[in-house]
């Protein structure tokens, strides 16, 4: 049920004046938009702002901070609202500042392979037009077609090819970011090294949005590959998931993408996608490969030829190895259904915590025995982007707040014993708030809480998002 707040709640002079920067249709209380804007993809409880916010340029998103600090008036920064973890739902009192608007590509430098883009930019229009000049964007998610760079940045994205390529802090050379202040701070730094002091650009990756609201970005491109293979393999371990990728990386140097999926996940994949088991026998583990390079015929040779090695040495039980375009599509399809299992099993707690590969095998075991003993009747399933150390655990449906939040405190406390992270690529927003102290020490939430100050002094960025 989403709890429409009332605009009436917004001064009229702060309204004016919003309109004075932003014209009258960048200031919206229609109560069919104001309701689109109400939430993200997280179980955070819905509350739509009392008005949403549309600036066409970075100035206007600059100026806009400025007003808002003026009247105390708090901001919820929305990009394309996919996010997992609450950090763009709004919370009563606080207005919406949508970045839809701030949407071009400005330029894709063929030459030094940066693309310069607007914070708006929707991940997968960027993709598309930078393969057409034969470049190539690596950060990929499931979200593509929905969510923005920008917000790419604030949650320091991660996605299937990490491995390879690494998360969005490693994709950025340059930034733009409006700050409470009013000011524009413009670091657009288009050069792999530029060693001129203390690289700011990091302060605002990954802090999701409570320092400053990114406006620009300098991304940087990779040579667009031409040969893409795709194998799914059975594996009798977790260990020997570990085992493979090792050695994957080691032989294949195009390795691009290491997907993990237990027993439970696929048989829920198979069940909610309507998909056919890929193998007669099942297995403990399951993983899902990628290799990207220029070469088809010669990189998919060599695939076979490493796969079959490891099926002779037992470190593989069975294999497919993609043969067609559709072929891959069909493989990958076991790990997409993750769109359709999160509304399927809705209520669910939904995790994505960073997890040593040493101590990956004893917490899925610990934390699947965990919550079976005291959730028999939900699913509980475990998948992630193994090779970086990422874990995804679902579970649900759950019929009350206090069972999810039983359910947090049984993989947080466990992520915690290992020395994990409670978040490895979806951020804190809400959700995870009263986790944080988990995973970060009570010297650097008190750093983090002086720079929040420094730069919003009044507060009014996402506010009582990351630490309170």
């Amino acid at each position: 049920m989403v709890e429409i707040e009332a605009p009436a709640l917004v001064s009229d002079e702060l309204r004016d004046a919003l309109m004075s920067v932003l014209g009258k249709s960048g200031v919206v209380s229609d109560p069919a938009v104001v309701a689109a804007q109400s939430g993200d993809w997280s179980e955070a409880t819905k509350v739509a702002p009392a008005w949403v916010l549309f600036p066409r340029t970075p100035q206007q998103v600059a100026d806009v901070l400025a007003l808002c600090s003026h009247h105390h008036q708090k901001i919820v920064i929305q990009g394309g609202l996919t996010g997992l973890a609450g950090g763009a739902t709004p919370t009563h009192g606080e207005v919406a500042l949508s970045l839809a608007k701030l949407n071009q590509i400005e330029d894709i430098d063929t030459v030094g392979g940066t693309a310069t883009v607007q914070a708006g930019v929707i991940l997968e229009e960027l993709q598309t037009r930078v393969e057409a000049q034969d470049w190539y964007f690596p950060l990929d998610l499931g979200a593509r077609g929905s969510c923005q760079v920008g917000g790419n940045a604030a949650t320091n994205a991660g996605g299937n090819r990490v491995i390879r390529y690494g998360t969005m802090r490693e994709l950025v050379q340059g930034i733009e970011v409006a700050l409470p202040s009013g000011k524009l701070l413009t670091m657009m730094n288009r050069v792999t090294k530029n060693t001129t002091g203390i690289d700011l650009k990091h302060l605002f990756i990954g802090a999701e949005g409570t320092l400053g609201v990114i406006t620009r970005l300098v991304l940087k491109l990779s040579p667009k590959p031409t040969a893409a293979n795709t194998a799914l393999c059975a594996l009798p371990s977790f260990e020997a998931a570990t085992r493979l990728v090792r050695d994957m990386r080691r032989a294949l140097p195009g390795l691009s993408a290491f997907e993990v999926m237990w027993a439970d996940f696929m048989e829920a994949a198979q069940e909610i996608g309507n998909l056919r088991p890929a193998f007669a026998t099942g297995s403990p583990v399951y993983a899902l490969v990628e290799t990207l390079g220029a070469h088809q015929e010669d990189d998919r040779e060599q695939l076979e030829r490493f796969l079959g090695e490891a099926l002779e040495a037992g470190t593989v039980c069975d294999v497919i190895v993609a043969q067609s375009l559709e072929d891959s599509r069909s493989l990958w399809s076991y790990r997409e259904t993750i769109g359709e299992m999160l509304g399927q099993l809705r209520p669910h707690a939904a995790f994505d915590v960073g997890v040593p590969m040493a101590a990956m095998a004893s917490f899925v075991e610990s934390v699947r025995a965990s919550l079976r003993a005291r959730f028999p009747d939900q699913r509980h399933l475990f998948f992630g982007h193994i090779g970086d150390g990422n874990l995804h655990v679902l579970s649900g449906p759950h019929v009350s707040a206090d069972s999810l939040h039983m359910v947090e405190q049984v993989v947080y406390e466990a992520v915690r014993k290992v020395g994990g992270s409670i978040s490895a690529e979806h951020g804190i927003g809400v959700i995870k708030r009263e986790f944080l102290h988990l995973s970060r020490g009570a010297g650097e939430i008190e750093l983090m809480r002086g720079l929040k100050a420094m730069l919003d002094p009044v507060g009014i960025l996402n506010a009582a998002r990351v630490f309170a």
